[in-house]
């Protein structure tokens, strides 16, 4: 009996560790294709599983991307991440239609979503891959971002924003696994308790704001 329960283990482990493997791999074929015209913003406020879903359900978004950004580090991946050690955070690139939605509206939703007096983390997630970040591009997308900073430290934070306010210069795209996870993975614990009241409160903060279907 001991012998089986060995095997099962060993067994069970290869697998785990081949699936892995296997969505490391899927992360070098995942590419979005935007729209032409379609321009792009990054934030980062948390798991990017909460914050992608968030953005994907804003009229002229075409889609949100998860990855990582703000650190030093080539390449990074998932696990490198989690140690805390790359400077990176989980990071959400979102491909939006400026016709249809501004970069200050979206700049709205990303304050709208989450605590942004949170030192490194979102709850029930802490560590520096979680800090609240707005990427800027131009000097006019930091204008933009300074000001709602400025506005919401005055009449709602009392100056307690921690958010970055850091000059975009690389995103490097997610493992495909973590791509529409909380679309993909309904079913998922975490998902169920923190995604979706995280998305849901969202929505209910912001209805004028939602395409006419969304999940």
């Amino acid at each position: 009996m001991k012998l089986l329960k060995t095997l099962l283990f060993l067994t069970a482990l290869t697998f785990t560790l081949f699936s892995f493997s296997s969505e490391e791999k899927k992360a070098e074929t995942f590419v979005f294709q935007s729209e032409k015209g379609a321009e792009v913003a990054y934030f980062a406020s948390g798991c990017f599983w909460c914050v992608e879903a968030i953005f994907e359900s804003v009229s002229g978004v075409e889609e949100a991307v998860s990855g990582y950004a703000g650190g030093h580090t080539k390449n990074p991946t998932y696990k490198s991440i989690g140690t805390g050690r790359t400077g990176h955070s989980e990071t959400v690139a979102v491909y939006y239609n400026p016709k249809k939605v501004s970069f200050k509206t979206l700049v709205d939703v990303f304050y709208g979503s989450h605590n942004p007096t949170t030192v490194n983390g979102q709850y029930p997630d802490f560590g520096t891959q979680y800090r609240s970040i707005a990427f800027y591009k131009t000097e006019v997308e930091k204008q933009i971002i300074n000001a709602a900073i400025s506005k919401l430290n005055r009449e709602k934070y009392n100056g307690k924003i921690v958010t970055e306010v850091t000059k975009f210069t690389k995103f490097y795209e997610a493992e495909e696994y973590h791509q529409n996870y909380e679309k993909l993975h309904p079913e998922n614990p975490y998902i169920q308790k923190i995604s979706i009241p995280r998305l849901n409160a969202f929505k209910s903060k912001f209805p004028h704001l939602l395409k006419k279907k969304i999940h």
